[in-house]
């Protein structure tokens, strides 16, 4: 079951530095190749959007120096990673541990958008349309990274699953799973 008061990772501040040196535009085109391939083994994500399948949502990891804006595009969806703030329909901003929390169901929304860990902006009804899909989905990240690895997938679910229980992360979707 999701944790309601969660104690949040933090992204390491060095690491986070050193990323402001990182070139975007290959992060950009490699987010929405792995964006695209979770469309094609999820197809019901971006339908579940509805009028909100061509909405741009900022997704702002606030403990890293860019955001992430993710244009679903009906179903084809592209992703440009950027500094600033980024525009578009909604924004949903935390810390990059909370994100993909929520992502793979470790997290209860709710508690984190009343505990503040959660900021919404902009468009609600666009968010909580994301949230539902995301939701409705059940996607491990994780999963798809390794799918897409081929021979190299056993090792990188072992790189994985280490990360995880160093940092704290929730990198994979927990065995028992409820609604964010």
């Amino acid at each position: 079951m999701p944790q309601s008061s969660p104690t949040i990772p933090k992204f390491p501040a060095l690491p986070a530095v050193a990323m402001r040196a990182l070139p975007l535009a290959p992060l950009s085109i490699s987010m929405t190749a792995y964006a695209r391939r979770v469309a094609k083994s999820h197809p019901g994500l971006f339908r579940r959007l509805g009028v909100h399948d061509h909405a741009r949502f900022v997704l702002d990891p606030t403990d890293l120096p860019f955001v992430i804006c993710l244009e679903p595009n009906g179903g084809t969806p592209r992703v440009q990673v950027m500094r600033g703030p980024g525009e578009g329909a909604a924004r949903i901003a935390g810390p990059l541990a909370a994100l993909l929390g929520l992502v793979h169901g470790a997290f209860d929304g709710d508690a984190l958008f009343f505990s503040r860990d959660l900021v919404i902006e902009g468009d609600t009804a666009a968010a909580l349309a994301l949230r539902n899909a995301v939701d409705d989905a059940e996607l491990d990240l994780s999963q798809e990274i390794a799918a897409m690895s081929g021979p190299l997938a056993a090792p990188i679910k072992r790189l994985i699953g280490f990360a995880e229980r160093r940092t704290g992360v929730s990198l994979t979707r927990p065995e028992e799973v409820g609604a964010w």
